[in-house]
């Protein structure tokens, strides 16, 4: 789940115990460990998602089944009254490109483009991850947005190591999508992630000067996320100040994971494969 600074803007300011701290936090090994646990919650649960998404469910029925099992497992939804928003998911269809507010009026059908992104705190840490689910059969383009994103994750992933920068994993990203004939969502960011579900530092999936160039520490846990458009890069918010789809009515995909810095290279923390 990214939100920036103009999307915070125009929502309630969260509870004491929801503000960030400042700086970037560097994660014990105890931490950690307990990181691996949340991720993993937020793993399987999008792993279950993905298998059991047909025409004709709702992406309230989604949001119900991811909230049930989070606390199944013994966590708490990390989106569910964050800063007002009412689902456990955000769920978001080809031309909504983030932060889909989950709802029994919103009716799955064969060839959308399906975003499903949750996050679970747990003992006081929080994963966080997002897939797109192509439903049933795309058309050709879709299914090449939808591959395009998730290759650009792990190009941005590919960069992650002890003494790298931030903006090695954005020109990876950047220049995937852009060999591809898509575009880069500009608005909307990953970030770091472990005490609050949006912590410091913002991890672009494009180059920029717009922020310092952050020289990644092993014990960081970023959630990289890079979101593609298959028409214009510009988004507007919808008026449930939540909802951001494309101004173009283009399609958007975006792959998600949470992922710990090691001095050699990197761990997925959210990976799919492992549970």
């Amino acid at each position: 789940m990214n939100i920036l600074t103009n999307l915070l803007s125009q929502t309630p300011k969260p509870s004491p115990a929801k503000k960030q701290r400042r700086g970037i936090e560097i994660k014990s090994p105890r931490e950690i460990d307990i990181m691996r646990e949340s991720a993993k919650i937020v793993a399987t649960v999008l792993k279950e998602i993905s298998g059991l998404v047909k025409p004709g469910m709702t992406t309230a029925d989604l949001d119900a089944y991811a909230e049930k099992r989070i606390r199944e497992m013994g966590a708490t939804p990390s989106f569910k009254g964050y800063h007002g928003f009412t689902g456990s998911i955000c769920s978001s269809i080809n031309n909504e490109v983030v932060h889909g507010i989950p709802s029994h009026k919103k009716v799955i059908r064969t060839g959308d483009v399906l975003k499903v992104d949750t996050g679970a705190y747990f003992q006081g840490f929080h994963g966080d991850s997002c897939i797109t689910i192509a439903v049933g059969e795309v058309t050709p383009d879709a299914a090449k947005l939808i591959r395009v994103a998730e290759e650009a994750l792990y190009k941005g992933i590919e960069q992650v190591k002890a003494g790298a920068y931030l903006l090695d994993l954005a020109g990876a990203i950047e220049d995937h999508v852009k060999m591809n004939g898509f575009t880069v969502v500009e608005e909307f960011t990953g970030h770091g992630v472990g005490r609050n579900l949006h912590e410091e530092p913002s991890v672009f999936n494009y180059r920029t000067r717009e922020m310092p160039n952050v020289k990644l520490r092993a014990g960081m846990t970023l959630a990289i996320e890079p979101i593609l458009n298959a028409g214009s890069k510009h988004t507007r918010t919808l008026s449930d100040r939540w909802t951001a789809v494309t101004v173009d009515n283009s399609l958007s995909a975006q792959f998600e994971h949470t992922v710990l810095v090691t001095e050699t290279g990197y761990e997925i923390l959210t990976d799919r494969t492992k549970v």
